[in-house]
């Protein structure tokens, strides 16, 4: 078997090699062992595997959420606990939708109130910063 080493792997898997270490050190992935100058070297499937890691990245998965649908694709777990891991991903993702659009909603009416032009003492956004919501 061709082993790579960690700049090979990190070129064939588009990640820098410090992003290859903290993986290996989160468990994400792991070397082969170390060539006799102490070099690590990695199997290629480990390329498939940061794949598989970036991928879910881009879904917004946590890496412990990661590990945990490597650990299931690893021992052949069952579809519902997938989906009920990523069921519970789009409910969170859905919340910090719902979550950004009332802030780009309150940031939206605080611009429109705000002319622009002339001194900041007087300017909405800047008061509506100010106050104190427990002394309202």
């Amino acid at each position: 078997m061709q082993h790579l080493s960690i700049g090979q792997l990190a070129r064939r898997s588009d990640v820098g090699v410090e992003t290859i270490r903290f993986y290996e050190r989160e468990g994400l992935i792991a070397a082969d062992g170390r060539t006799a100058s102490g070099y690590r070297r990695f199997a290629p499937a480990v390329a498939d595997r940061l794949g598989f890691i970036k991928r879910a990245k881009k879904l917004g998965f946590s890496l412990t959420e990661i590990r945990q649908l490597l650990g299931l694709a690893e021992a052949e777990g069952d579809r519902a606990s997938v989906k009920a891991l990523a069921e519970h991903k789009l409910a969170e993702i859905e919340q910090r939708i719902a979550e950004l659009q009332r802030m780009r909603t309150a940031l939206a009416d605080l611009t429109r109130q705000c002319s622009g032009h002339g001194p900041v003492e007087g300017c909405p956004i800047i008061e509506t910063l100010s106050e104190d919501p427990g002394h309202e």
